[in-house]
């Protein structure tokens, strides 16, 4: 376990450092601006996965937590003229609150009701945002990008490093997660809620705490998005293609392993950036259920159900 910990560290910082590089090598902003949509997407379906793939729970509310994230970024950045880093924890602060309210109302509720009472709280904080006029109200709200802070030359290509800072920040939660007692506790509680709590097993507390880690780390990903677009209206941060999308990266990748949504968010993403350069951006959402389609009826685990399919790969994954 050690070895792996060391080598999944190596690995992060690697992957840090070809960001840093890039930024720095490359001059057309377009990749950048591409590749923080796949990295936010990473962000999102490992966030996702720490509720809705170890504990199965399916949350459709990743729209409102985003969403949340967005706006609390507004507001910093138009109240107080906060930096990126500072709107960036206080929306990890926000949507860990958030997590913590929903999951207080809606835990106890299973299935597919739990499902639909976070589309229903995604709705009614979206009405609010619509109606608060310090934010731009449903007509949203042009944003000004503060200067760029050294050493990059770009604030597309700065928040391109934000987002890889914060995909390393949910893997390694996430790994930490599933490597605990909190993870097999989850497990446990989503292969027979009820037989997990006859053996002991804190199974709301549990879930309470997946809601506050996943509210916070959905909420940071969204944080940035504000700067990136340098625009925010309801329609677009709350728009339920966040939710969907998580939804099916992190069922093809597969949601046995931290390493599943990361695979499925990459796929996705690329073919979507790929599809919306070469087509039009409006076959996303038909590429994406045909996706979902074939992986479910096909291969219902996941990319990581199909590996494990591959005699030489049992067991492999770390």
């Amino acid at each position: 376990m050690e070895n792996r910990s060391i080598a999944f560290w190596c690995g992060a910082a690697a992957f840090l450092v070809l960001v840093f590089v890039l930024t720095r090598t490359i001059g057309n902003e377009y990749p950048f601006f591409a590749g923080y949509v796949i990295l936010q997407f990473v962000v999102l379906a490992v966030a996702w996965s720490i509720l809705g793939g170890y504990a199965g729970y399916v949350n459709f509310g990743t729209n409102a937590f985003f969403g949340v994230g967005v706006y609390t970024a507004v507001l910093l950045l138009k109240a107080f003229e906060a930096p990126l880093l500072i709107q960036i924890a206080v929306a990890a602060i926000v949507g860990s609150l958030l997590g913590l309210g929903v999951g207080l109302l809606t835990l106890r509720m299973r299935g597919i009701f739990f499902s639909i009472a976070t589309i229903a709280v995604a709705i009614i904080i979206e009405t609010s945002v619509m109606n608060w006029r310090f934010v731009g109200g449903a007509a949203g709200i042009q944003l000004q990008r503060p200067p760029v802070m050294p050493p990059f030359d770009s604030y597309v290509k700065m928040l391109f490093f934000v987002q890889a800072v914060l995909v390393v920040v949910a893997i390694a939660t996430t790994r930490t997660i599933q490597n605990s007692r909190i993870g097999r506790g989850l497990q446990a509680l989503r292969d027979d809620e009820l037989a997990a709590e006859c053996m002991g097993v804190p199974t709301l507390r549990l879930k309470l705490l997946a809601c506050v880690i996943s509210g916070a780390l959905l909420s940071a990903a969204g944080a940035p998005a504000a700067l990136y677009l340098q625009y925010a209206n309801p329609e677009t941060a709350f728009n339920l293609n966040y939710s969907v999308s998580v939804l099916a990266m992190s069922l093809i990748g597969g949601t046995s392993h931290w390493i599943g949504p990361v695979l499925g968010a990459i796929l996705l993403g690329v073919t979507q950036q790929l599809l919306a350069v070469t087509i039009s951006s409006e076959v996303n959402v038909l590429v994406l259920g045909c996706m979902l389609v074939l992986f479910v009826v096909g291969a219902p685990k996941g990319i990581l159900g199909l590996l494990d399919r591959i005699p030489f790969r049992k067991g492999k994954r770390a």
